[in-house]
């Protein structure tokens, strides 16, 4: 019952992780229109917007770069660059499950 609840608890805090990065992509990329309820928290940052079927970003390499900033800024985590990055950069999920990780290496040392 206990690693019920510490595991609901966990999957609920990742879920508002995925929420502001969602949001804070939205307004900080000026994604005009988008809706961050709407994103899927799996679908493809970057290449072309369809390429994730509809609710994909198709951002570019000058977002790659302003992401990595307001990782940084928002949750202070560094991205990685070069290819250690990309699988960082695949989704809102994977993003999110970077922040955790790194937050939580941050805290064991």
């Amino acid at each position: 019952m206990v690693g019920d609840a510490a595991a609901n608890r966990t999957s609920m805090l990742r879920t508002d992780l995925k929420y502001e990065i969602k949001k804070l992509l939205v307004s900080e990329l000026n994604l005009a229109g988008r809706d961050p309820a709407t994103l899927d928290d799996d679908a493809p940052l970057f290449g072309e917007s369809g390429a994730g079927g509809p609710n994909g970003l198709g951002l570019d390499s000058l977002d790659a770069l302003q992401v990595a900033m307001l990782m940084e800024e928002r949750f202070g985590v560094r991205v990685p660059e070069g290819d250690e990055a990309r699988p960082i950069f695949r989704s809102v999920s994977s993003l999110a499950e970077f922040v955790e990780f790194a937050r939580g290496a941050r805290g064991k040392r």
